[in-house]
């Protein structure tokens, strides 16, 4: 099978999604094998959700759909349709940033910054459910976060802020 053939095979496998993210509106055909992130990356340019470890063990790749914590490494493309996605860039505007994401910024809660925005998924997903978590629930939260710098401490800190603050 020849370069053509291949792209026109490719082209015919295509699915359409229709999504919400970060509040706007979004259709793309995309090759039903395609991973959620790799669309947020390539195609939407957010790049704030990184990809890691790419089988689901790091979190770094969290993003919510229809308000749920998710890893977007572990989610096809075509399971999306009709969904509301958020991810980090969608927590701020260009006047604020999350009370979240400020709180990492004042308790050292982000150390090389690669897992800061899944963590930050994660700590926004835990405050939903648990408005008031206690350290055990803050630690079991983020247990399937993955810091390698080992900035544990600032990242518990700044989920304690929020939550003082509130």
């Amino acid at each position: 099978m020849g370069t053509s053939e291949r792209i026109r095979e490719k082209e015919n496998r295509a699915v359409s999604i229709s999504v919400t993210v970060n509040g706007e509106h979004k259709q793309v055909d995309v090759d039903p094998t395609i991973r959620l992130v790799d669309i947020l990356r390539d195609e939407w340019n957010l790049t704030g959700t990184k990809i890691s470890c790419g089988i689901g063990r790091c979190g770094a790749c969290s993003v919510m759909i229809n308000g749920a914590l998710v890893n977007s490494c572990l989610v096809m493309a075509y399971q999306v349709d009709e969904a509301i996605i958020t991810t980090v860039e969608g927590l701020s505007t260009q006047e604020d940033i999350d009370p979240v994401q400020q709180a990492f910024l004042e308790e050292g809660g982000y150390q090389c910054g690669y897992c800061t925005p899944g963590m930050v998924m994660a700590v926004k997903a835990l405050l939903q459910e648990t408005p008031n978590p206690t350290e055990t629930q803050i630690k079991t939260a983020l247990s399937g976060n993955l810091c390698r710098c080992t900035g544990y401490g600032g990242i518990i800190r700044a989920v304690q802020r929020v939550v003082a603050q509130t």
